[in-house]
């Protein structure tokens, strides 16, 4: 059996962080292991609080992991702060996993921070290099942009929105050359792909990009949709299909879990994962 490694926080309500990952793993018939980053006391209204793990504990959890059951593949979530953004960064090098895939989470969909902004710099700096996949939504890859722009001496740039097709397009060519990835950027937060769910997929080995087209499905209940697709991203490479082919089937999976109408809590409301 393939074995995949989420590394992320917890959501005691089910719907993201450890819990939708695990769950995501189980309906790929992969096995699920997790290594907690922080606890977070949240639900489908938002989150109320976070208590972050320490760095040498998120290492010791990584180690005993990978000392034992080798994941072939690696989903990396919410990173709280540069120490133990250090610990994964050590840890992936020390056992040189492949197939990692970085959603690279700094708020939840309530707006709450839930990576310092001192440690965003580090993680794209230092982690996305040593990662397959980084999986921003168009708000993660403007803030990334910004990021980038500060290092090179651009910071007072104004801020871009990424509001039509192009500027996605040189975003993920942007951050893909820059930091030497592979790049999804998720458009659910578009504003020109009204009937459509539309992301774009850049590849670096290619130099270039493609657009993965899905149904954009009226459904309010999308808590943890980007744990659940990273998760599904994963577990697809780890099964052995190729970037493009993992990404594809991630986003048919996803449209699934949507499309499925679970409603539960009373806010934006989980996903149905077994389906």
């Amino acid at each position: 059996m393939k074995t995949v490694l989420s590394i992320a926080g917890s959501d005691p309500s089910g719907g993201a962080g450890i819990q939708a990952d695990l769950k995501t793993m189980e309906a790929h018939g992969v096995y699920g292991m997790s290594v907690i980053s922080a606890l977070t006391a949240q639900n489908t209204l938002g989150v109320q609080g976070v208590m972050e793990i320490p760095a040498n504990f998120v290492k010791s959890q990584i180690l005993s992991v990978f000392d034992d059951i080798y994941p072939n593949a690696v989903k990396i979530g919410m990173l709280p702060n540069i120490e133990v953004m250090k610990a994964v960064a050590m840890a992936l090098d020390k056992y040189k996993a492949g197939n990692v895939v970085l959603d690279p989470i700094m708020s939840s969909t309530s707006g709450t921070e839930l990576s310092r902004k001192d440690s965003r710099k580090y993680m794209i700096d230092e982690l996305f290099h040593r990662c397959t996949l980084v999986t921003p939504n168009i708000p993660e890859a403007e803030a990334i942009l910004d990021i980038l722009k500060e290092g090179s001496g651009g910071g007072n740039n104004p801020h871009e929105s990424l509001d039509s097709r192009e500027k996605i397009e040189e975003a993920g060519r942007k951050i893909g050359e820059t930091c030497g990835c592979n790049v999804l950027i998720k458009g659910g937060h578009s504003s020109f792909a009204v009937k459509k769910s539309m992301d774009y997929l850049y590849i670096a080995d290619k130099k270039g990009g493609l657009w993965l087209k899905g149904e954009r499905l009226d459904n309010p209940n999308t808590h943890g949709t980007g744990c659940t697709l990273s998760s599904a991203i994963a577990s697809n490479l780890a099964l052995g299909y190729d970037l493009e082919e993992a990404v594809r089937k991630a986003k048919e999976y996803l449209e699934k879990c949507i499309r499925a109408g679970l409603d539960l809590g009373h806010g934006r409301g989980p996903l149905l994962h077994n389906v």
